[in-house]
């Protein structure tokens, strides 16, 4: 998978050599490459005057390749298949876009630690001007180039079924209603959109603990919002279930959490979403 972002995403230029843990069979390549950088500024800054009319200065366009190393094929048909097949079925190609992104988060995720810097973030591919699928060779995809790729429109390449339910919550209404201080952002939503991002990149250790202060804040926050059966319901499970949440952030402390915890971590997060879906849904 290729993308092409507009600006720079903050990590430097270069091959990446990725593994998951597991060894060789893990491993993967990611392909940084800034396209049409400026030029570096001068060591003293002058003060450039702007004309009247003067039109945006151009941005750099970065391109990111995820190779997946570990798998070559046996011949350039195999390889033609597998990209008639995969961009043939939605499912496929949004598998495709889900690991290569997953890839990237992961590598920025690591430069914000490596950086110390908090202003880190995630990207996903409708931040993308184009997205391509292909195939090439072992240099040839090491340069971020193909032997045979097509193209993606971002808009469309995935996640059709979130972007219905994006539609359907209308974030720009709340986005106006919230910087014009007619509606609050509640502490319990950062605290799961954390969550949400630490579980989607696999760090289950992160998840847990965002999770135990997010479920507390939200059955404080979110008491008697509604006057709905289906949202009561919803909140005297996530109160009954407060324990596995604290016992899951404890042995994060300790560790890693096991299969059976994980699995709670996903489904106290799923519900805890489901919670606020609902009452911005009804709210309208």
């Amino acid at each position: 998978m290729q993308f092409d972002f507009p600006g720079a995403l903050g990590v430097p230029d270069g091959r990446y050599l990725a593994r998951d843990g597991s060894g060789e069979e893990g491993q993967r390549v990611l392909v940084i490459e800034t396209l049409g950088a400026p030029s570096p500024p001068r060591r003293k800054r002058r003060a450039k005057q702007i004309e009247p009319g003067d039109g945006p200065e151009p941005l750099p366009l970065t391109r990111v390749t995820a190779v997946r190393a570990q798998e070559p094929f046996d011949s350039t048909e195999d390889a033609q298949r597998w990209l008639e097949e995969t961009f043939a079925n939605e499912d496929s190609t949004e598998a495709a876009i889900a690991d290569a992104l997953g890839l990237l988060n992961r590598a920025l995720h690591a430069q914000t630690v490596a950086s110390a810097d908090s202003r880190g973030t995630e990207l996903s591919v409708q931040n993308a001007v184009v997205a391509r699928i292909g195939h090439g060779s072992g240099k040839e995809v090491a340069a971020g180039r193909f032997t045979e790729a097509n193209a993606l429109d971002p808009r469309t390449a995935s996640g059709s079924r979130r972007q219905r339910r994006d539609e359907e919550l209308r974030p720009q209404e709340r986005l106006a209603a919230i910087l014009g201080g007619r509606e609050r952002v509640d502490t319990c939503e950062t605290l799961l959109l954390r969550a949400r991002s630490d579980l989607n990149a696999g760090r289950y250790r992160e998840a847990a603990l965002q999770l135990r202060v997010a479920l507390e804040a939200l059955l404080i926050e979110l008491d008697g919002a509604l006057a709905d059966p289906g949202h009561e319901e919803d909140m005297a499970e996530l109160g009954a279930r407060r324990k596995e949440a604290g016992d899951a952030a404890n042995a994060a402390l300790r560790g890693e959490l096991d299969v059976e915890q994980e699995s709670q971590i996903v489904e106290l997060i799923e519900l805890c979403e489901r919670v606020l879906r609902r009452r911005r849904i009804l709210r309208g």
